[in-house]
């Protein structure tokens, strides 16, 4: 059942953040003695952060431009004007520290950590239902540490801040390791503080598997192998997902917050501007949906080869061609999990599934390495899918294998940048999906953005 707890609520914490100074500024310039005071303040400031999960620069648009365009799965297409030139510059390798996206990417990922902060800092001191305070203080660590994850993985080199920022503070860059060990700590407490699931108004919050998942995307990013297995097998044995039956049922409204769901952002329609843009964002077709469909992040040619027949998987994924109004069939990869008919353009009320259960036991997969029971769970995703088992004689390595495996399972969900980078192939990747894009000018890290070295002198641009 679609969740509307989290959103429908004035973004009264996220809306006034100052551009005098880095976007690291405290989200308010409320009086703050005045409102975090009670439950029901912390209640709104934690929605105001899942809110803030909705934003262009996080999953609403920039998020799937730099986890899925800037690999193999997508690109822009030939049309670079407008909008679209800063998409195509980021399929390309081309975009300079003005470009928008990555800019949006920055700006409202703080924006959204220093509402977390403030949440953190305030909550200690104020008298409340100490079981509801350990969930919120959870969920601000989940959330803090979802965005610090996705920033880490695009930048690399980015501040820490974990604490309100006040003007003058001296920010400093930090290693990604260092971002990393953080976020273990926080995810630890996360998942010690919230609760297995949520009923009634509460689904769609923040869980102990949600924490966990993400706390063994982390280890995995370190290569601490055995210690994400054992945070994997906690999810396996101990939170209650299951495979959805049929993949096709993972997508559409009314199939939200399924079984196999694990973190979803959640969108709602109906003009409240909480909508997604999904829909008409990946649509090639003003004719599949209300409102314009402007034929973004479109399926690569490679991606739609890496699918061999009878994968039941292609269908609900992707399309190849659509008829048009004049009845013309017209050939086109487009993105098919997120379709709808919004009631307005850009109002759908499909979430995006952040973390689900397939995930996890092709990360466990990756944790043991190869062997029989590697196999077993990566066969558990297959079987799904229509497809035969593989095992250690099926041609390729095991990890060329776990890759395609992520590839076809999680395709337009924003792991793919991620995958590349962690198993080490993303220039040979990018390359092969599109040869005009060299191995030599595919940079595994996006520019810092050119705002913030201006006003942060000490920073040190990404080169590589």
């Amino acid at each position: 059942m679609k969740n509307r707890y989290v959103f429908i609520i004035t973004f009264l914490v996220l809306s006034s953040c100052s551009d005098d100074f880095t976007n690291l500024a405290p989200i308010s310039n409320r009086n703050e003695v005045d409102f975090y005071t009670t439950e029901n303040d912390f209640t709104a400031a934690i929605n105001a952060s899942y809110a803030g999960l909705q934003k262009n620069g996080v999953y609403g648009r920039s998020y799937w431009t730099i986890f899925e365009m800037r690999g193999d799965n997508t690109d822009q297409g030939a049309d670079a004007t407008g909008l679209a030139r800063q998409f195509a510059e980021i399929n390309s390798f081309t975009e300079d520290p003005l470009n928008e996206q990555i800019a949006a990417a920055w700006t409202d990922s703080y924006a959204v950590i220093a509402n977390c902060n403030v949440i953190l800092e305030r909550i200690e001191e104020v008298e409340m239902d100490a079981n509801l305070k350990n969930r919120i203080i959870g969920e601000a660590l989940f959330i803090r540490s979802l965005l610090y994850y996705h920033l880490a993985i695009a930048f690399e080199n980015i501040p820490l801040q974990v604490t309100p920022f006040s003007p003058g503070d001296a920010l400093e860059q930090v290693s990604a390791a260092v971002i990393y060990q953080q976020l273990i700590t926080d995810l630890e407490t996360a998942e010690a503080n919230l609760e297995v699931s949520y009923s009634a108004n509460n689904i769609g919050r923040a869980t102990k598997g949600a924490a966990a998942t993400l706390l063994a995307k982390v280890l995995l990013t370190m290569n601490l192998r055995s210690d994400a297995e054992n945070v994997l097998q906690r999810i396996v044995n101990t939170y209650n997902y299951e495979l959805v039956d049929d993949y096709a049922n993972l997508w559409g409204e009314s199939n939200e917050n399924n079984k196999e769901s694990i973190f979803e952002v959640q969108f709602i329609s109906g003009g409240i501007g909480q909508g997604s843009a999904f829909t008409n964002d990946f649509s090639p077709s003003a004719f599949l949906q209300t409102g314009q469909g402007f034929g973004r992040n479109r399926p690569t040619d490679a991606m739609k080869n890496a699918y061999t027949d009878g994968d039941l998987r292609f269908e609900p994924s992707m399309g190849t061609s659509y008829t048009n109004a004049e009845d013309e069939t017209i050939v086109a990869n487009y993105v098919r999990k997120f379709e709808s008919d919004p009631p307005t353009e850009n109002d759908s009320g499909i979430n995006f599934v952040v973390f689900r259960y397939a995930d996890v036991l092709l990360m466990l997969a990756e944790a043991k390495g190869e062997s029989d029971a590697a196999y077993n769970l990566i066969n558990m995703v297959r079987a799904r899918a229509g497809l035969s088992p593989i095992d250690a004689t099926t041609p390729g390595t095991f990890e060329e294998k776990l890759l395609a495996e992520r590839q076809l399972e999680l395709a337009f969900e924003n792991h793919r940048w991620a995958d590349l980078r962690r198993f080490g192939v993303a220039a040979q990747k990018v390359h092969e999906a599109e040869p005009f894009i060299a191995q030599s000018t595919v940079r595994n890290l996006f520019f810092i953005p050119q705002r913030e070295l201006d006003i942060n002198t000490n920073f040190v641009q990404n080169t590589n």
